[in-house]
């Protein structure tokens, strides 16, 4: 059994913090990547940077989403899915950041509490030819019955919520 990580009255649900960031993915996980641009040049990567780190790009889903400041380590965050009845809370801690002149973004680890186990990293990076790119890395597991019960569904719906997710943030970086 994997050893929690406490971080106050609810803690990290999977042990490999930081895996996201790292090759290969942790075993025993559903993985996750997608990559897509989203612009040119500097101002696109820096307002694309900004709308990762403040959880714009999130709340441009239409996601509810909670969060006391922008993402830093140690930051906690309440996403809200679905609707009405369905709605489901996602809470999640950010375990790393980045934020260097050509690579912006944040890694964030399930709460205990959290309908599926793993990370999710959602970094923005300026490439060398100026191309600005959205790249999204994660590994999870179901965590509750109701996301064991929907099996091969969660994958199709946290695909296809990454790739809204890309485009609310080339519509937000195309708006500087």
């Amino acid at each position: 059994m994997s050893r929690l990580i406490s971080t106050g009255r609810r803690v990290l649900s999977y042990p490999e913090h930081g895996a996201s960031l790292r090759r290969p993915l942790p075993d025993g996980y559903r993985h996750l990547h997608h990559r897509t641009r989203i612009g040119h040049g500097r101002e696109v990567f820096e307002a694309a940077g900004a709308a990762v780190l403040s959880f714009r790009m999130h709340r441009a889903t239409g996601a509810g989403v909670r969060a006391d400041g922008p993402a830093v380590p140690g930051a906690r965050v309440e996403i809200g899915l679905g609707l009405g009845p369905l709605r489901i809370s996602v809470p999640c801690e950010v375990v790393r950041t980045a934020d260097a002149p050509d690579l912006a973004g944040f890694t964030y680890g399930t709460l205990t509490g959290h309908p599926a186990s793993g990370e999710e990293s959602f970094l923005v990076e300026m490439a060398p030819d100026g191309s600005v790119w959205f790249e999204v890395t994660a590994f999870s597991r179901p965590a509750a019955w109701y996301t064991r019960l929907a099996g091969p569904l969660l994958p199709v719906l946290q695909r296809a919520f990454v790739r809204r997710l890309g485009r609310r943030l080339r519509a937000l970086a195309a708006a500087v």
